[in-house]
């Protein structure tokens, strides 16, 4: 004699608002990383609102700006690892050049 087992309401699933990678990103490219930030901020009041589609889309602009972020910053500082690995060579060659010299 029992009555059927009520379940509460389930709403959407959860939402990653991507701040983590958003933090991440503003120590390596932080001119776009900022838009990421703020955008990653809309994402949990927009749910609390009841804005699926607004937190959706707030997630998905921060991801964007994150990952361009993370990409822009990588590069950035492969390219300067690279310029520096090719100078301290650069460097090394022209010292062994100028110490052989050669007299007369």
């Amino acid at each position: 004699m029992g009555y059927p087992q009520q379940y509460p309401p389930q709403g959407p699933p959860p939402i990653d608002n991507n701040m983590t990678m958003s933090i991440v990103a503003i120590f390596l490219f932080w001119p776009l990383a900022i838009p990421a930030i703020i955008n990653a901020s809309k994402v949990n009041p927009a749910l609390q609102a009841g804005d699926y589609a607004g937190a959706q889309n707030a997630a998905a602009e921060s991801k964007k700006w994150s990952k361009l972020a993370l990409i822009i910053g990588l590069s950035w500082y492969g390219l300067w690892i690279i310029c520096c690995i090719i100078m301290a060579v650069a460097q090394v060659g022209w010292f062994a050049n100028t110490s052989a010299v050669t007299t007369p």
